[in-house]
């Protein structure tokens, strides 16, 4: 049974920063692509960051320079590390990981208000 479990999301404030982690269980994690993706109320989900198996990384623009996406294969477990956080970053957040077939986590709720 594939489950992705993410944790870490909370309020914050603006200019704050959390680091949210997502284990995985039941997947070949290391030949897995893995992503955060994030829908705001009323809006699609987007992707904002990934990390594949060769650890290279992709983010959207509107994160660059402020989120950092890493993995450790050895604890199955991809990190987001969130930095000067915007109030335009409240989402739920989600884990996806990539490979033969495509998963996801439930979900962990950040939000950024003052």
């Amino acid at each position: 049974q594939v489950q992705l479990v993410e944790s870490g999301g909370g309020l914050v404030q603006p200019g704050g920063s959390l680091r949210l982690s997502c284990v995985a269980s039941g997947i070949a994690f290391t030949f897995n692509t893995m992503g955060w993706y994030r829908q705001a109320p009323g809006k699609e989900r987007e992707m904002v960051a990934t990390i594949n198996s060769n650890y290279r990384t992709i983010y959207a623009d509107s994160v660059k320079g402020r989120f950092t996406i890493s993995r450790d294969n050895a604890k199955n477990t991809v990190y987001l590390q969130m930095n000067s956080l915007k109030p335009e970053d409240t989402a739920v957040y989600y884990c996806n990981a990539l490979h033969i077939n495509n998963y996801w986590g439930k979900g962990t709720l950040v939000n950024v208000s003052p």
